[in-house]
């Protein structure tokens, strides 16, 4: 998996760890095509490392894994 450099420099910025970047798109809870990008894809994960709260990963699939575009805590998307 490769990331842009935001990507990167929001792994930092929030504190989110690759691991969980990483959890979330090979096995998210769900998923779902940009509504804007509809090469992107959204991946979705409720963290039990910060109390639940749900990662979304924005990200491009490619043939051999995935460019990672963004990632951030959804405030607006709760655990089910």
């Amino acid at each position: 998996m490769v990331y842009e450099p935001h990507a990167l420099d929001t792994l930092v910025e929030r504190g989110i760890a690759r691991e969980w970047v990483e959890r979330t798109r090979a096995a998210p809870d769900s998923r779902e095509p940009g509504p804007v990008h509809p090469d992107r894809m959204r991946a979705f994960r409720a963290l039990p490392e910060r109390d639940g709260r749900v990662l979304r990963v924005v990200y491009v699939p490619l043939p051999d894994g995935a460019c990672v575009v963004t990632m951030f805590l959804d405030r607006g998307r709760r655990k089910a």
